[in-house]
């Protein structure tokens, strides 16, 4: 007697959990969604989040607002989202930049476990780029100069701990140079100063450079990927034009707060892959500047914990620390 109701009580419980998550995905959405980006406006993070935020809202009929939190590298803006109810209306758009954070800093959530992977939508190529003033053309020749003039050739790094600032780390090891990065709050300050040659070098993502390298107004020695960059195919790999192994991208995806119900982010999957299968999604983001870089929710969950393992690794043979402003 004691099986049988037992059995009973565990089917009825599994029972009003289906139940439940049948009614929370039949009533999704019921209010406006909040995609929240760890970064500050007009990055390449917030142009991505706005152009999924549009398409997203479109298939959902509802509004998506795009919620800014940047600060702390990103952990302010990825903690407010882990705090968040888990009932589908917040979601987060994470990148690259998030893997890094828990090697450098103690962090008041788990990159992982505080959220469940939704999708892996597009890649971002960085450009090592020199002001005309800097005697390189390749990466080689700067190389070179960096190891003439030891601390005289100043990066702009575009904020602690984010994506492009650990590129520049990850450079400046494996390239063997001793140069300096200034810290900026955000990538457009730090682009500016380049362009006014208050300092030399930086490692920044493609699009917010790109009008500048047709103008004339900076150099491009190589992009980031393993592969050459559709939008600079004339320019090689760091990988083959002097720094062996070096490759590293700004990818963005979308998760939500852990507890989520798998009924909603299944939901959310089958819109955001149709988004990035779309005519209008595909123009609109590869006339970002991104490139199209889909994966599945387990899929990107397994892609995830592997970046930030490799990150942590790197991040610790090289001796990185963190510089907060």
């Amino acid at each position: 007697m004691f099986r049988t109701s037992a059995v009973l009580d565990l089917a009825v419980a599994t029972m009003a959990a289906f139940c439940a998550s049948a009614v929370a995905a039949d009533a999704y959405p019921h209010k406006p969604l909040r995609l929240i980006v760890p970064t500050a406006t007009g990055g390449s993070t917030d142009v991505v989040a706005r152009i999924i935020g549009t398409q997203l809202a479109e298939r959902l009929k509802t509004q998506v607002v795009v919620d800014n939190r940047g600060g702390a590298g990103g952990a302010i803006g990825v903690e407010t989202a882990a705090k968040a109810a888990a009932d589908g209306h917040t979601l987060l758009l994470v990148s690259a930049s998030q893997m890094t954070l828990p090697a450098l800093r103690k962090l008041p959530y788990d990159p992982i476990k505080s959220f469940v992977p939704i999708a892996k939508l597009a890649s971002v190529y960085l450009a090592l780029v020199v002001h005309p003033s800097v005697e390189a053309s390749s990466v080689q020749e700067f190389i070179a100069l960096a190891k003439r003039k030891p601390g005289a050739i100043i990066f702009s790094g575009s904020g602690p701990g984010a994506h492009t600032t650990m590129a520049t780390e990850l450079f400046k090891s494996m390239a063997g140079v001793d140069v300096v990065i200034v810290e900026y709050k955000s990538g457009g300050p730090a682009v500016i100063d380049l362009l006014g040659g208050h300092t030399q070098a930086m490692l920044a993502t493609i699009p917010s450079v790109l009008p500048h390298i047709k103008a004339g107004k900076l150099k491009v020695l190589a992009t980031s990927g393993a592969e050459r960059s559709n939008l600079l195919p004339d320019a090689p790999t760091i990988d083959k034009a002097g720094v062996p192994g070096y490759s590293t991208v700004q990818w963005h995806g979308i998760v939500a707060p852990a507890g989520t119900p798998q009924s909603i982010i299944d939901l959310l999957h089958t819109e955001l892959k149709a988004i990035l299968a779309s005519d209008e999604g595909k123009k609109r983001l590869v006339g970002s500047g991104a490139e199209i870089d889909y994966l599945p929710p387990k899929e990107f969950g397994v892609f995830m914990r592997r970046d930030m393992e490799q990150w942590s690794q790197l991040i610790r043979k090289a001796g990185i620390k963190v510089r907060d402003q």
